[in-house]
């Protein structure tokens, strides 16, 4: 009964998805959902020559686990810094409020520059994409750690190195997270604006653009829902992280 209900919403915008693609009859505005499903069932096949749609997927999923590795890489501990030392929080925080609120596509032209055309640019992208959300994420569970725990371990002699190590990150790691859920997210979307960056010859987000300029609808909306299925794949993966490894967080509210 529960997957009936989840499943209801979906099936009926299929129906009318398909019904107003036979009302208009227009591939260019929208295809009919069985070449979409066509596509989908057979990602092996290529298309408009640009390869399948697997291999597709595949370097899309390359360039955004390596932006949004460095991004955590770097945000990570930043954000463990500045949320424990507030004098690291009053020299970074003006600049990173500042720069936080600039869409990754407005970096394009200065990531152009800075790194030429190729995978460094849209690396960067989805750097700048995925580092704002798991950075404040870490700062806010850093401060959200009770000052009783890191007072106890004071206490009991433990310095910074272990407190840090022993009780502020360990108690700050379901909100680190969190960000990596959102960050993840965000550099999903970023690399399908990067892949359409000059010098781009494939991903999704190439696929895409290269499909609309044929006014191949099909083939866009086929990688449209891929893209799709891959981001609740990777939320999926960091929930379950987060039920396994941090149900405890529930327990202390």
């Amino acid at each position: 009964m529960k997957i009936l209900k989840n499943l209801a919403i979906p099936l009926l915008g299929i129906l009318a998805w398909e019904f107003l693609a036979i009302y208009l009859n227009n591939q260019v505005i929208l295809p009919k959902v069985e070449s979409v499903v066509n596509i989908l069932l057979n990602p092996g096949v290529g298309l408009l020559g640009t390869g399948n749609l697997v291999e597709n997927t595949i370097i899309s999923i390359k360039r955004v686990l390596i932006g949004f590795f460095i991004a955590a890489m770097v945000a990570i501990p930043l954000g463990i810094l500045m949320g424990y030392y507030s004098i690291v929080n009053e020299l970074i925080d003006t600049p990173i409020e500042l720069l936080r609120p600039i869409p990754p596509l407005a970096w394009v032209p200065l990531a152009l520059a800075w790194f030429g055309i190729g995978e460094s640019s849209m690396h960067f992208i989805i750097f700048i994409g995925a580092f704002f959300p798991i950075l404040l994420n870490t700062i806010s569970g850093v401060r959200s750690v009770p000052l009783i725990m890191i007072e106890a371990a004071k206490t009991l002699g433990g310095t910074t190195k272990h407190i840090l190590k022993s009780v502020v990150i360990p108690a700050s790691s379901p909100d680190i997270l969190t960000g990596l859920r959102v960050g993840v997210g965000i550099a999903w979307m970023c690399v399908v604006a990067a892949e359409m960056l000059p010098g781009s010859d494939a991903g999704l987000g190439y696929l895409i653009m290269y499909a609309y300029l044929l006014s191949r609808m099909d083939v866009v909306v086929a990688s449209m829902i891929v893209i799709g299925i891959i981001g609740i794949l990777f939320d999926k993966g960091l929930r379950f992280i987060e039920k396994r490894y941090f149900s405890w967080k529930k327990m202390i509210k």
